[in-house]
């Protein structure tokens, strides 16, 4: 029933953005109305660009604005884009022209990247963006890193405004912290002066660009306040400091729409957990309750509950939800593996099995990779191959930011970086999350052939571990060096959470080491 919905949804003919604009200023009444409506439009999958288009071009391309949408941008029409979320640079510079922040004359290393001389020409990259999404259908958000901190370790980042104020800083190059390690170059949002300079960064752009919305990206980098840092407690205080800088976003948006006549929407990406984002200052369940926010984009570097969680309380506030699917950094095969296609399709399977509104990629470039023409159709999506993992992502980095911020975890953690151990005569359970119903078949869909692997070490012999599948003992299986493959019928499968459970039999050997556990799903072509 929930895929026939999407599909009915999915296949609604969608407003275009020139339809939507007002001619004239609206009231406030008006004016929250229309932004209600626009926040609810249709967005199947939102690409997130780092701004990065330009960089290392080949010797003597054309700087022209055709050239600089072709990198990124305009292959990408006729996908299942709607939405570009689209970030101009580090903390205060930018590609754009501004008399408030710096012009970013160049990519991280110092490496060359020439979108900032499109200004030079007319149109700078950012408006060079917004027309090309508004004579399309495709929204575009202005994305600001709320505190990218990648120019602690490249100079070539620092912006001058940091040189300038060292005391808006966390500390000083060199120095080491309990959460974040060495981001010293992160800006203190305990101070008023930092919340001020970043308030007047989004008021400019709101101000001068005709962007259907911004992105205030609190993933890049999660680091706030200086007792997170130092591993100690963030105070209620702080989580206000917060809550009134969005206070007064949100007022400067309104005040900008109701001026130009048409809603300026405000996202935020956060951590998927209350929890943890009060741990880091972050008041997300205030923000949602106040009406501070429109869309919630979730996670990054980690996963921390279902998605179906943060999808039930963003919709109990009318907020959009959207799950940000970034790629694995698990090293090797397994992580080649976790940045396949087909795990893409297995991950986005699940959000939309969760109820969200829409898939969000984050460092995913290439406009002419297939996944922007899969991952938004769900219907379609259920046809194709696809591989399911107990831990797509991993999930070690959440006490990296966060002091004991591991305790908010709520998923099963198996993977290579977080094996568990199998001792004789023990069991370990662990939850596979698999998006679609691959019990019903039909001549024209017959079930797909389902493989489960298991990467252990030092089983001797197959039968030594017994598996069952949502309380079905699993029979027939290989052991192929350290993979366990088994073969379970699609009958035994559930849409949603999958309960596996691993014994090794007492007596057969010693203990042995669970290192990843994913399901393979085959779809096979009728005749």
């Amino acid at each position: 029933m929930r895929i026939l919905m999407l599909c009915v949804i999915l296949c609604w003919p969608s407003v275009s953005l020139s339809q939507e604009r007002p001619k004239g200023p609206m009231s406030e009444t008006e004016m929250r109305e229309a932004r209600k409506k626009a926040a609810h439009r249709r967005r199947r999958v939102i690409m997130n660009n780092d701004g990065n288009d330009c960089r290392n071009p080949k010797p003597d391309e054309p700087k022209t604005p055709e050239n600089f949408l072709s990198k990124r941008t305009s292959p990408l029409l006729g996908s299942h884009v709607d939405a570009i979320f689209y970030c101009t640079g580090v903390f205060n510079s930018y590609t754009q022209k501004s008399d408030e922040t710096e012009l970013r004359g160049h990519g991280d290393q110092f490496a060359v990247d020439w979108a900032w001389e499109l200004g030079k020409q007319g149109r700078d990259a950012l408006a060079i963006m917004v027309d090309f999404g508004h004579q399309n259908g495709i929204e575009v958000f202005w994305s600001m890193r709320m505190n990218d901190t990648h120019d602690s370790a490249d100079g070539a980042l620092l912006c001058q405004w940091k040189k300038d104020h060292p005391g808006c800083l966390m500390g000083k190059k060199g120095d080491k912290f309990a959460a974040g390690g060495g981001r010293w170059s992160a800006v203190n949002y305990g101070l008023p002066e930092v919340r001020d300079k970043v308030f007047r960064i989004l008021q400019d752009v709101c101000a001068r660009y005709d962007v259907d919305g911004i992105e205030m990206d609190f993933f890049r980098h999660p680091v706030y306040f200086k007792p997170q840092m130092l591993g100690e407690p963030v105070t209620q205080e702080h989580c206000d400091q917060m809550s009134d800088l969005l206070r007064r976003v949100r007022k400067m948006t309104e005040e900008v729409a109701a001026k130009r006549g048409r809603p300026l929407l405000i996202a935020a990406r956060t951590p998927d957990s209350v929890g943890y984002c009060r741990g880091i200052g972050l008041d997300i369940e205030r923000w949602l309750k106040d009406d501070l926010i429109d869309l919630w984009v979730l996670t990054c570097y980690f996963q921390l509950n279902p998605w179906e969680e943060s999808v039930k309380l963003g919709h109990k506030y009318g907020v959009r939800v959207y799950p940000s699917l970034s790629e694995s950094r698990i090293k090797d095969a397994a992580g080649k593996l976790r940045n396949s296609l087909e795990s893409y399709r297995g991950r986005a399977m699940n959000v939309w099995n969760s109820g969200a509104d829409g898939v969000y990629l984050f460092n995913q470039f290439n406009p002419r990779h297939p996944l922007w023409r899969e991952l938004g159709d769900p219907p379609a999506l259920q046809k194709l191959d696809k591989l399911y993992f107990v831990s797509p992502r991993g999930s070690n980095d959440a006490k990296r930011w966060l002091a004991g911020g591991d305790r908010f975890i709520t998923l099963p953690r198996l993977s290579p970086e977080n094996p568990l151990t199998l001792k004789p005569g023990e069991k370990r359970a662990v939850a596979l999350p698999v998006g679609e119903d691959l019990r019903r078949g039909t001549p024209q869909t017959p079930l797909p052939e389902l493989i489960l692997k298991i990467q252990v070490t030092k089983l001797a012999v197959a039968e030594a571990l017994s598996v069952t599948l949502n309380g079905t003992p699993l029979g027939a299986r290989n052991l192929l060096g350290d993979c366990l493959q088994l073969s379970p019928s699609p009958e035994l499968t559930a849409r949603g959470s999958n309960l596996l459970e691993l014994a090794l039999k007492p007596g057969t050997q010693e203990a042995l080491t669970l290192r990843d556990l994913y399901l393979t799903v085959r779809h096979k072509n009728p005749h």
